[in-house]
């Protein structure tokens, strides 16, 4: 394995992994293809500028020409482009369809072209839909609820019938919700900090009960790596933190840890069709050999020190990339009292 193409990988969890991968394999090149669309940025990546081993297109995975020259010269992908948030699909599905299922099968057919020797898929645990106890296995029916989940959900079973027919050496990775450094601030995590650290409200979602397992993204990051070198061709692995946490629980972490009071917290109208509870069962992966490294209250005091020391990257978001804030106009602009 010596060269890897990482779609994808100016945004929150891709950065993260291209910035592992380059640091831990000096002898590996990893070529970053990423189309800057809102929640992609260069700057997430701008200490890896000069390194030996890393290599930066501009570029969307659906132009296939593009595609086809990088993956000609490469011997893995990994498949982090994708449109990632409900809201927003909720709100425009269609960019949705062709990034996560049009662009999956760019992909694709390039890695049947040029006979690459691994495809890596990273989904998330959406695609299951919600459970009210225990939890999903690989094995789980999927039924996605929103258009999102519904587009991640496409690309998987894009990528088992590739498995199935072609003989694409994929693998797929579902992993439970990332938080850390560079997420995007209309996640529940960073828009929280970032609005506590300014005293305004922090706008939470109906009753503030719905569950979600939560996982540090260097360790998502990890167990990616860690896939690529252990696991097996045509398989699917659930990466989960093993930290499920209400929303309201998360939300009153975050005040305490900043010194802020609970008045912050203003409710307003529940999204459609909000999945209720997500749980991952991860054992496959760890009987594998990987498990998690960080503790959730660890990881959450690392995070908030980030957006603490790098407000910069954040306001630049916040206060001047009009996609954001439009956004946040119309989700957000009619809180309840509480």
């Amino acid at each position: 394995m010596n060269s890897i193409l990482v779609t994808g990988g100016a945004g929150f969890i891709g950065s993260n992994f291209v910035r592992h991968m380059v640091h831990k394999y000096p002898n590996y090149r990893i070529i970053v293809l990423d189309a800057l669309t809102y929640a992609g940025n260069r700057d997430n990546l701008l200490d890896l500028e000069g390194s030996n081993n890393y290599l930066f297109y501009h570029a969307n995975i659906l132009d296939k020409s593009v595609v086809e020259n990088l993956v000609s010269n490469v011997d893995t992908i990994i498949n982090f482009a994708a449109e990632t948030h409900v809201d927003r699909s909720i709100q425009e599905a269609g960019s949705f369809i062709q990034t996560d299922v049009v662009g999956t099968f760019t992909l694709l057919e390039a890695a049947k072209k040029y006979n690459v020797e691994t495809y890596i898929q990273i989904s998330t645990d959406e695609v299951y839909g919600s459970i009210d106890v225990g939890s999903f296995g690989e094995q789980s029916l999927l039924q996605p609820n929103s258009p999102y989940s519904s587009s991640k959900a496409s690309g998987d079973l894009l990528v088992r019938s590739y498995f199935k027919t072609y003989n694409i050496p994929a693998i797929i990775t579902r992993s439970s919700n990332n938080f850390g450094p560079f997420q995007y601030p209309e996640k529940i995590i960073p828009l929280f900090i970032t609005n506590a650290i300014d005293d305004i409200p922090l706008p939470l979602y109906g009753d503030g009960k719905n569950v979600r397992d939560w996982i540090y993204v260097l360790d998502n990051c990890e167990a990616i790596d860690y896939v690529l070198h252990h696991g097996d061709v045509g398989e699917i692995y659930n990466i989960g933190g093993g930290n499920e946490m209400e929303n309201i629980q998360i939300t009153e972490m975050i005040l305490q840890k900043l010194g802020k009071p609970k008045s912050l917290i203003k409710p307003v109208t529940d999204r459609p069709a909000h999945d209720r509870r997500y749980s991952l069962d991860c054992e496959k992966l760890k009987e594998l050999g990987w498990k998690p490294r960080f503790d959730f209250e660890t990881a959450l005091d690392e995070t908030i020190d980030w957006y603490k020391k790098n407000e910069k990257w954040w306001r630049n978001i916040k206060e001047k990339q009009e996609s954001f804030r439009k956004y946040y106009k119309e989700h957000y602009s009619k809180l309840r009292s509480k």
